[in-house]
This record gives structure tokens, sequence and C-alpha cells, in this order.
């Protein structure tokens, strides 16, 4: 990143995962500037990193070194459209990233940065939520849920799998948007479903 020129930040599940002592092999790297740039050269320049496989309609790549899967994306914003939960993407800053995403304790950012490596970005009071043990969106969970909404299953699939409580507002929420639900395709349903199935209580996740 400091030979291309861009700042970059583990984000996202990793983050959260790290922060309370749990295993993740998937890693999420936001740059600000081009995701796709920076995986290639991670690929040319890391030991045992495999090919840069590019998505360039969102501007993301993944490269695997080892057990590890790393998805590389640049600071986006993002715009749906009423029937579809695939996004037109622009350009943006880390919060515009942050703020897209589906919940607070998922809005994390670590810089990797040398100057300030390792400080924690939490504009929308993760730190607090994970504490709480609490699922909250970032921005109205109303918008969130419209924009995409499987994050409403993917909420119920993080209470389920770290023992949390949604947020009064986002439940409610969610009990009002539940009828968005008709726009995913049972295939995505049906991950969320058996992901809730394989988690350590998963009568908390049926039960919401």
């Amino acid at each position: 990143a400091k030979t291309i020129g861009v700042p970059v930040y583990a984000v996202g599940g990793f983050v959260r995962d790290h922060l309370i002592g749990r295993t993740t092999k998937d890693i999420d790297i936001v740059c600000v500037g081009s995701g796709i740039k920076l995986a290639e050269e991670v690929s040319r320049k890391v030991n045992g990193a495999s090919k840069a496989k590019t998505y360039s309609r969102f501007g993301t790549a993944m490269v695997r070194i080892g057990d590890d899967e790393i998805e590389f994306v640049g600071a986006r914003k993002e715009s749906y459209s009423p029937d579809s939960r695939k996004p037109a993407v622009e350009e943006g800053t880390l919060e515009d990233d942050q703020i897209r995403r589906d919940f607070t304790i998922n809005a994390l950012a670590i810089s990797l940065a040398e100057e300030n490596f390792g400080e924690i970005l939490d504009p929308f009071n993760g730190i607090a939520d994970l504490e709480a043990k609490v699922i909250r969106t970032p921005r109205e969970p109303g918008q969130t849920f419209t924009d995409d909404p499987l994050r409403m299953l993917r909420g119920v699939r993080f209470a389920s799998q770290l023992g949390f409580t949604l947020d009064v507002e986002t439940k409610v929420s969610m009990v009002s948007f539940a009828e968005r639900l008709n726009i995913i395709s049972a295939e995505r349903i049906h991950v969320e479903l058996n992901k809730i199935l394989l988690s350590p209580k998963p009568g908390i996740g049926l039960a919401l």
C-alpha cells in the first residue's frame, strides 16, 4: 500500500472477530484508492500469494495466502434500486465505506499504515456495541434494510452465532421491512438459514 501510495485498513468481520478473540480466515481490506491495484501488488510481492482474482464491476479482488482469503476493495459509496440488492458503486472515503456496512460491529476499521498502525477507527460506536453485545445499524435501520434486505437475516445470524441481542429499533425495523426479503433469492436465504442452524444456539436465530 505504501508503494502505490494508498491508505489501507482492515475492516468488517475480521476486525470484529479480532477484538472479541474469535478466529476467522477471511480478511477484508479497504484502501482509499484502487482495491484491485492493491491486490495485484500484494499478489506480486507476497511469497505464497495466489494470483489476484478480480471483480471489476464492484472494484474488488481476492488473494489467497495459505488458508487465508484476503478480499480487497476500494473505499466506496453505494446506491440501490428498489427491486435489487445489487448496488451501483462509486469511489468514496473510508467513512463512506463504513456507513454502508450492515451493523456497527462490522463497521470498525484498523489502520495498517506505518504511522498509525493498529489505530481503530470507530465512527459509529461499534466497540461500545461489541462490549454491550448489541447488534445495531450504523444508519437508520429502515434505510439499511431497504438497501439490502439480506442484512435482516445477517443480523439474526450474528445474534445466533455471537450470542448478541438486537437493538430494539433495529428489531422493530426488521419486522416492518420483512416483506423486502421477497427480492432476495432463495439460494441466499438458504445460505443464511444454514449458518443459523450451524450456530452454537440455533434456537436464538430461529425464534428471531
